[in-house]
């Protein structure tokens, strides 16, 4: 199985992508994408759109799983990172795959074995399940990785049921 995973956000957007075969994770690439604050919004989504539309045509993808959105205190955040996940999740519907979406609890309980697990701790736990030479370059990256691992390793009927 091959899964996309998408940490959202219109500033900066996590992207990772991993194969399972046999019970065994292999990275395929990571990274991330960046759009300006002083661009329209509208372009940024598009900016997200065409990337994941890219990634998904280069990669073909069983899924992508993207993390829930965390509405904390700023609900404009929140707002731009529920338009970043629409504009994630229509460019996956467009190419006939399927999302799944995980809270970031249940990605961190997954990859690290405890639910409310620091930011570092995520990304080397990525870096040693992944056998990667190095820690992803930005937490953004990490935590799309995190969430493509999750996707990866749950039971088929979690996997029904997230997507």
């Amino acid at each position: 199985m091959k899964v996309i995973g998408i940490d959202p956000g219109t500033a900066s957007c996590g992207y990772g992508i991993v194969h399972e075969k046999d019970g065994r994770l292999r990275a395929i690439d990571h990274g991330w994408w960046k759009t300006s604050a002083a661009e329209r919004p509208e372009l940024r989504l598009k900016t997200i759109f065409d990337a994941v539309v890219e990634l998904v045509a280069l990669h073909q993808p069983d899924a992508v799983a993207i993390e829930e959105s965390f509405v904390g205190v700023d609900a404009r955040t929140a707002l731009s990172v529920g338009q970043a996940r629409g504009a994630i999740m229509v460019a996956a519907a467009n190419a006939g795959v399927g999302c799944a979406e995980y809270s970031p609890a249940r990605v961190k309980q997954v990859v690290c074995g405890y639910g409310r697990a620091e930011k570092q701790q995520m990304q080397r736990m990525v870096k040693v399940i992944l056998g990667l030479q190095d820690e992803p370059a930005t937490s953004h990256a990490a935590d799309a990785l995190a969430v493509a691992i999750c996707h990866a390793l749950a039971p088929p009927l979690l996997r029904i049921a997230a997507g």
